[in-house]
């Protein structure tokens, strides 16, 4: 069965290939991020390469090899946006649960970011229409729906290869800062590429601490390799129907997110309040969940 699907996704992508010579280049570039929606077979892979600590009992991390099945939904869907919710399906048919991941939007000519600085404080800053010319911005957000890291790029179809890569700051990823405290920031190297099987996305990354009087300094180097396999989509189903049983709380918490992105300020966020964190606040919220409840639930967390 594998093999057929196999079979099936390499000759759409030749298809898609050869239609790509008679598109314009947004619609390419469209095409290429919507073959990221489906259901794959994920396997994440980490390492760290390089270490520059002076501390002679510095420990690196372990590396980190994981498998995982996901569900990409479609959002939004526009030819200037694309939104795609990742979605986890964790166990067997008797014994399984979901876990709401990260979300991946996807902006033609974006001139607005929120740039992560450090210390949970993302800095807005404005681009000019001439420096975003034909890129598309990446805006990913945590399993909350609050910011993470974004940064814009053009999408390159060239020689049977689509792909991306842009260099952005980030915070520290869960793997990393569940277990981590000597370093505040990740210097983000991201190119996504999207392959016969599936997709790559392919990450080259520094682990830097940040501080307001020095420089920064540089303590790690990290690779990542993650590959998203498609397979059939009806394995996904569980992600599927939670979606649809949660979507409409999810769009409500989105509105709200979007009120704060827009007002053009600078962002700071407390990791918790009275020791719960604000992921655990948002996804206890009802399904039928009001505007108004999820304002207030942000309010604390919001400096």
């Amino acid at each position: 069965m594998n093999r057929i699907i196999y079979l099936l996704t390499f000759v759409s992508f030749l298809i898609n290939n050869t239609t790509f010579g008679q598109m314009s280049k947004k619609q390419m570039d469209y095409s290429a991020i919507k073959s990221m929606c489906g259901c794959y077979n994920v396997e994440f892979n980490f390492a760290e390469t390089f270490n520059y600590s002076k501390d002679s009992l510095y420990k690196p991390s372990k590396v980190k090899n994981a498998g995982a099945l996901e569900w990409v939904q479609v959002v939004e869907d526009s030819p200037s946006k694309i939104s795609l919710q990742h979605i986890l399906i964790i166990g067997d048919s008797a014994n399984h649960y979901i876990v709401k991941h990260w979300r991946q939007d996807w902006l033609y000519e974006n001139k607005n970011f929120m740039m992560y600085n450090y210390d949970n404080n993302w800095t807005y800053i404005e681009k000019t229409p001439f420096e975003v010319a034909g890129q598309w911005t990446q805006k990913v957000f945590q399993v909350d729906d609050s910011p993470r890291y974004e940064g814009s790029g053009t999408w390159v179809h060239v020689d049977g290869k689509s792909y991306w890569e842009n260099e952005t700051t980030a915070p520290l990823p869960r793997r990393e800062y569940t277990k981590r405290s000597d370093y505040n920031l990740t210097l983000r190297r991201n190119r996504h590429e999207i392959m016969p099987f599936g997709w790559v996305h392919d990450q080259d990354n520094d682990k830097i601490i940040r501080s307001k009087s020095d420089s920064d300094i540089l303590l790690a180097k990290e690779k990542g390799y993650n590959t998203y396999t498609k397979i059939d989509d009806s394995k996904c189903k569980y992600g599927q129907d939670w979606w649809l049983e949660n979507k409409e709380k999810w769009a409500i918490i989105r509105s709200v997110w979007e009120e704060i992105y827009n007002t053009g300020n600078n962002l700071s966020l407390k990791s918790e309040v009275e020791g719960v964190k604000l992921y655990q606040e948002l996804f206890g919220l009802k399904s039928d969940v009001k505007k108004s409840k999820v304002k207030k639930t942000l309010r604390p967390y919001l400096q």
